[in-house]
């Protein structure tokens, strides 16, 4: 059940502070420079939505008049949204448009307790955590992502796993791009296992084509959003980006290009050692994919899980562990993980507590089996023993 927090109507709020001044424990006070009506339209959203969205997420009480602003709750919360607002109030200046997408990525920078006291005011980039493509700068959240653009930029291949909309795949491509418009790399390669998932390819409308383009419409998306769809069919064009089905890989060598394998959790043992022995000089490989979503047939142990366990210790090799925390899509997102994951740790719990009972039952019937037979087997003898 989530908690509202009010946000009393601007042409009230000081007489609204003046009332609740003496029941806080805590408040700060300050103004968003310069005093510029339209910027701070931008800000607060419509009825102040965007100041709600920040005072529910930090359980806060936000006021605000004008270029005035009023904090009141815990100090170090406090804090980190007045650092947070004039941050925000920076963007509008470069003509950002503040967005509850916006607010919600920047809001998961302050996602455990202990981290509300640091500084989120600095509008300086650090370079590590940015990519440069041509339609857009992207910044890495929390400290996940900045680690994965870390050990991508540093190794020549990579693994980044973890639970959907934690940017595993946007970042990858993205470094993509990036490394292309640099000259470090000549091509572009994006691959995908086509595996079904509840429909059959054969039982699909249209040619092969029309057939696997649905499996890799996510790379299609991300690559638009970076380079503009007219780019990115020059360049389809002109095959310096490929998008490509898995089973197209066999047989090639990869040189000189950025590989990504996505949703690699549904590729076979097979299909990843053929994958990861196509890489070849001048290349860098990404690898993602998140083990709780595999489509393969019952039975078929997930090339992802696999080569994890292969390679584990091997030098040169970086892997990112996404947890549910780094989700950066719509908050309801990382609920529903969350909710998975729970629901299954308490399944798993149970089959693990249904098999230990099975077992120990099976052990007792042996046990008394065995009693049986050796009573059984005792008569004769002691029958003998009787006669004589």
């Amino acid at each position: 059940m989530s908690e509202t927090t009010a946000v009393p109507d601007t042409e009230h709020a000081d007489s609204d502070n003046n009332n609740s001044n003496g029941n806080a424990k805590h408040g700060i006070t300050f103004r968003v420079e310069p005093d510029d009506t339209k910027r701070l339209a931008n800000l607060c959203g419509q009825l102040d939505s965007h100041i709600k969205q920040i005072a529910n997420h930090f359980k806060l009480k936000i006021y605000n008049r004008g270029s005035r602003f009023q904090i009141e709750g815990d100090l170090g919360k406090a804090e980190a949204v007045k650092n947070l607002i004039n941050r925000l109030y920076h963007e509008t200046h470069n003509g950002t448009v503040i967005t509850p997408d916006l607010i919600h990525l920047l809001l998961r920078e302050a996602k455990a307790e202990h981290a509300y006291n640091r500084t989120k005011s600095s509008v300086n980039h650090d370079e590590a955590k940015v990519i440069k493509t041509p339609r857009m700068m992207i910044q890495a959240r929390g400290d996940h992502q900045i680690g994965y653009l870390k050990t991508i930029r540093e190794n020549v291949l990579n693994f980044g796993v973890g639970p959907a909309g934690t940017g595993k795949t946007y970042l990858a491509v993205a470094c993509a791009v990036e490394a292309l418009m640099r000259d470090e790399v000549s091509r572009i390669l994006l691959v995908r296992p086509a595996v079904e998932a509840g429909e059959k390819l054969g039982f699909l409308p249209g040619d092969l084509s029309q057939k696997i383009d649905p499996y890799l419409r996510p790379l299609y998306d991300a690559l638009n959003d970076m380079l503009g769809s007219e780019q990115v069919e020059k360049m389809i064009e002109r095959n310096i980006i490929e998008v490509a089905p898995l089973a197209y890989m066999r047989g090639r060598t990869l040189s000189h290009c950025y590989v990504i394998l996505d949703e690699s959790q549904n590729t076979t043992r097979e299909q990843m050692k053929m994958f990861l022995t196509r890489i070849g000089f001048g290349s860098k490989a990404v690898v993602t994919g998140d083990i709780t979503q595999i489509d393969l047939p019952r039975g078929v142990q997930s090339g992802l899980r696999h080569v994890l366990d292969v390679l584990e210790g091997v030098e040169g090799i970086g892997l990112t562990r996404f947890a549910n925390s780094d989700v950066v899509r719509h908050p309801m997102v990382q609920k529903v993980v969350d909710a998975y994951d729970k629901f299954e740790r308490a399944e798993k719990k149970r089959s693990d507590a249904k098999h230990a009972e099975q077992k120990r039952i099976a052990l007792e019937q042996s046990a008394q089996l065995q009693a049986t037979h050796a009573i059984l087997t005792a008569t004769p003898d002691s029958k003998s023993e009787q006669d004589k």
